[in-house]
């Protein structure tokens, strides 16, 4: 397999517990790009908490933020923008909001912990998440979601849940860099351990679930290596890249 391009996600895949990126890891990735191989973190965070590691790490090509929400250049230039409707993200906070459930909202201006906005339209809306042990709970906002057709559901823990726009994931915003660089999904390996992971894994040329990974993602994974905390992202790197 013609490897051109590793996408990554971060928490539970490239950080390890202390969110930091081992040695080895960066070793890696290092010699990836020195093959010329784009290395794309894809992950659920916003912009300004996943582009210091992009920095650290020598990245030029792309960032995929928010699960997909926005793609973005090295150099901060937005490639795309998938917005959800603010009284979807209106209606999510308040459901959680009387179940008692914690939230966390991105908007393109700020992220909301706990609280919302007095006006909700007065923002733009990129991702709703929100978070709980008690699974009865989570199970009853996955049901009352699902009526929506305009929303995407998926997790990056199994105690959470993150809402997209329909149709957008790290998938579909991987498919638009490869158009960008001029590859196929063939020619990506993409690493990850959660639900928003599972498109990605499932439509690249390798899909590598990390050691840790939800149970769902080893299962339509190609390969699973080690853990976050035992050089997963480096060991996948040195097995189908170098």
């Amino acid at each position: 397999m013609d490897i051109k391009l590793i996408a990554l996600d971060m928490d539970g895949t490239l950080l390890n517990s202390e969110q930091a990126v081992s040695d080895f890891n960066r070793e890696k990735i290092a010699q990836a790009l020195a093959k010329d191989v784009h290395v794309v973190l894809s992950t659920g965070r916003w912009l300004s908490s996943c582009y210091p590691y992009a920095e650290s790490l020598n990245l030029s090509s792309y960032l995929i933020t928010c699960n997909g929400g926005e793609i973005w250049t090295v150099d901060k230039e937005l490639r795309e923008r998938h917005l959800l409707n603010p009284e979807r993200v209106q209606m999510m906070w308040e459901l959680a909001d009387d179940m008692g459930i914690n939230t966390w909202m991105v908007s393109t201006d700020k992220i909301w912990y706990g609280n919302g906005p007095d006006h909700f339209s007065d923002h733009e809306w990129l991702k709703y998440g929100c978070d709980s042990h008690d699974t009865e709970k989570l199970d009853t906002i996955v049901k009352e979601l699902s009526y929506y057709d305009d929303l995407e559901l998926t997790n990056s823990l199994p105690t959470n849940i993150e809402v997209n726009p329909k149709g957008v994931s790290k998938a579909s915003a991987l498919q638009h860099v490869c158009d960008e660089i001029g590859i196929t999904m063939e020619n990506v390996m993409a690493a990850g351990d959660s639900l928003n992971d599972i498109k990605m894994i499932q439509e690249a040329g390798i899909g590598v679930a990390m050691g840790n990974a939800q149970e769902a993602i080893k299962n339509v994974a190609d390969y699973v290596t080690d853990t976050n905390n035992q050089h997963g992202v480096g060991q996948a790197i040195e097995k189908f890249v170098l």
